[in-house]
């Protein structure tokens, strides 16, 4: 990179964007090695890899945010040297990221104002507003400008997110991981939108995404990296996802393929004999939360034995909540909770007694202990027990078996059982404290946001160890904002919009509308559907 960007580029449309030969070392590790990727201008161009592939790198070399060890960038044809983000800026190009960086307490006049590469010390509102107003007259998400943006829906601030580039005049964007709290609606209406600005010719886009879905529904070709290099990489209408999984994965995969161990889905809702009670039995639950508001309001469903019951909604609807509270987090103010028949409270006794167990989000933070060993986690259901307990002594000896036997039934890859489970990788940790909660059979299984952040390979482990739960007559409650992964897995759905069930479903044909509308909130037309 040698040639220094002007101060002002005056060019307009959408921009060709190349990244030739990137190479990037974080110390030992090799993140980016040669890798070469081309946006053609009003390109939808979609970017792939697990966890630690080099995606993020590679984007945020081009933004300015690192510096490359080696490459060149190509913008238009010329080549030029990002130092910064605000060369990249100067050039057109610019990065929606995965969480928001709107102002909550602003409207939305004043954060698009902010968002303009040269803002002056003092703002002239009259002319400010006029070009605002004229923006809006041709803006794919037309918003109202004195909204203020902790009153907006969550498609609404990435709407605005996006706006906020269009308004800076950016001509190429990077989408991180753009839908991960949107309903599906407002996922197909933001990516639909930006996708004919790019037939347009008014923008390109490299979008990061870990959705098959988005990919073959929206983008026009699609680059792959893994370990740092790039492992393949075409026009979408010329692949599979099978292909892709194994540019992914580095080996030929089958894209929807699980463990030979674990049975075939199956997502039909299992009959129940007369008589029989759920493995889990909520009723009219409420369960407060901050400011004095509900967030589980008078909140009733029930999980049957060898089912997967899945529970969606938008971030913030309670979820979060509800696993609280029957894991024991946090207290229930009124209501009901049974399992197999029997009244239930989230105590370590009756956790243990029933067979319940839990998988919750952000293991590592809430079902584990980070500088205790990996062996010694994995103990923390039965070191009170035989064989580790051995009267009032915990044996470390049988601790250790337990540990290896398990690390090796579940593949968590651990320089040891003595090693800190907080130097596991993510997938890691998530494979340890499911193989500590299945060690014993549960009979009901709460889970939250399992394979949040996980990469292809851990994400189907995973969902067959889940599969397998429940085909061993488990109840399984599984919480997720990944609407796929609840059609994958579940046979029944629920949406909790305000704390309470917006809408009940079985998944096989599901009306996605109808869901859809339900996490809005727009519960008449959801039922009605």
């Amino acid at each position: 990179m040698s040639q220094l960007i002007p101060p002002q580029v005056e060019a307009t449309g959408a921009a060709k964007v190349e990244m030739l030969h990137f190479s990037k070392r974080f110390g030992a590790l090799q993140a980016l090695d040669d890798v070469s990727l081309t946006v053609e201008a009003g390109s939808f161009h979609a970017l792939l890899g697990e966890n630690g592939a080099g995606k993020s790198t590679l984007v945020k070399s081009l933004i300015g945010f690192y510096r490359a060890d080696s490459g060149t960038v190509m913008v238009d044809g010329r080549e030029r040297e990002i130092a910064s983000p605000r060369d990249a800026a100067a050039l057109g190009l610019g990065m929606i990221f995965q969480h928001f960086t709107v102002v909550p307490g602003m409207t939305v006049a004043e954060n698009l104002a902010l968002a303009q590469r040269e803002l002056g010390a003092v703002i002239d509102w009259r002319a400010e507003r006029a070009r605002l107003a004229e923006f809006m007259k041709a803006a794919p998400f037309p918003l109202a400008l004195d909204a203020r943006v902790a009153e907006l829906a969550a498609g609404e601030k990435q709407k605005l997110e996006i706006l906020k580039a269009l308004y800076a005049k950016r001509r190429f964007l990077v989408l991180d991981e753009p839908t991960s709290v949107l309903t599906p609606q407002e996922a197909d209406e933001v990516l639909g939108r930006v996708r004919q600005m790019c037939r347009e010719g008014q923008l390109s886009v490299l979008i990061i995404t870990h959705k098959f879905r988005e990919v073959f529904g929206f983008c026009d070709e699609v680059t792959v990296l893994r370990r740092g290099q790039r492992t393949g990489g075409t026009a979408v209408q010329l692949t599979t996802r099978d292909e892709l999984a194994g540019w992914m994965m580095g080996v030929a995969t089958d894209a929807a393929a699980i463990p030979a161990s674990a049975p075939a889905p199956a997502r039909t809702v299992p009959a129940v004999a007369a008589g029989t009670a759920p493995r889990l039995a909520v009723e009219q639950l409420v369960v407060p939360g901050a400011e004095g508001r509900r967030a589980i309001d008078g909140l009733s469903l029930a999980v049957q034995p060898g089912e997967i019951l899945g529970v969606a909604g938008v971030s913030g609807n309670g979820q979060r909540e509800l696993v609280a509270a029957l894991t024991g987090a946090l207290p229930w103010t009124s209501g009901e909770v049974r399992v197999d028949g029997q009244p239930y409270r989230p105590v370590r006794a009756q956790m243990q007694r029933f067979g319940v167990r839990s998988l919750p989000e952000e293991p590592l933070a809430n079902a584990c202990v980070g500088k205790l060993a990996v062996a010694e986690n994995l103990a923390l259901r039965n070191f009170d027990r035989r064989p580790l307990a051995r009267g009032p002594w915990l044996s470390r000896a049988a601790m250790h078996r337990q540990a290896l036997a398990q690390i090796e039934a579940y593949r968590v890859k651990t320089p040891g059982p003595d090693a800190p489970i907080e130097t596991l990788s993510g997938g890691n940790v998530q494979r340890a404290v499911l193989a500590r909660e299945l060690a014993e059979s549960p009979r009901l299984l709460i889970v939250a946001n399992p394979c949040f952040g996980l990469d292809f390979q851990a994400t189907a482990e995973i969902h067959a160890r889940l599969r397998a739960a429940r085909d061993g007559g488990a109840g399984v409650l599984l919480v997720s904002e990944d609407l796929d992964e609840l059609l994958a897995l579940a046979s029944r759905l629920v949406v909790l919009s305000h704390g309470h069930v917006a809408l009940e479903c079985p998944t096989a044909n599901a009306d996605i509308g109808a869901i859809g509308r339900a996490m809005a909130g727009d519960t008449a037309h959801a039922e009605a559907a």
